[in-house]
């Protein structure tokens, strides 16, 4: 199945996988924020197909400025589930690909907290795989 994608469209697949990322970073340790976001960064580079192709570049458009982590979330989880739709509509095959590498991206970004991820990630995760779950 071809997928077509317009520049909006990249830009909420974009929103939401690299939103994810800094959901994550947002809700870490003190201190480990730039690890999580730099374990996430990698995650969503290794990427692969058409989503890989959408993810390759950080999007300088995206906003994500906000002073705490609800405002970020009021953005990246609502994109989670507009991408997933997206995709769903246009290639399953490729939904599940961009589920993926954002399901990857963040247990990458957990992962340093050896083990387990503390319950504040924990809590993210939860939120992020529920907002890619909703479409």
């Amino acid at each position: 199945m071809s997928i077509t994608l317009t520049d909006q469209d990249k830009l909420t697949l974009q929103t939401a996988a690299w939103g994810a990322v800094s959901l994550m970073a947002a809700a870490g340790a003190a201190g480990s924020s730039h690890r999580v976001a730099t374990d996430g960064s990698l995650a969503l580079a290794s990427a692969t197909g058409p989503v890989g192709h959408v993810l390759a570049r950080y999007p300088k458009e995206m906003k994500l400025d906000s002073k705490s982590v609800a405002g970020i979330a009021d953005r990246v989880l609502p994109a989670l589930t507009a991408a997933m739709t997206l995709l769903k509509q246009q290639d399953p095959a490729e939904a599940d690909n961009f589920r993926g590498t954002v399901v990857v991206a963040i247990e990458a970004a957990a992962r340093i907290h050896e083990g387990r991820p503390s319950p504040t990630l924990a809590d993210m995760i939860r939120k992020i795989t529920a907002a890619l779950d909703a479409a």
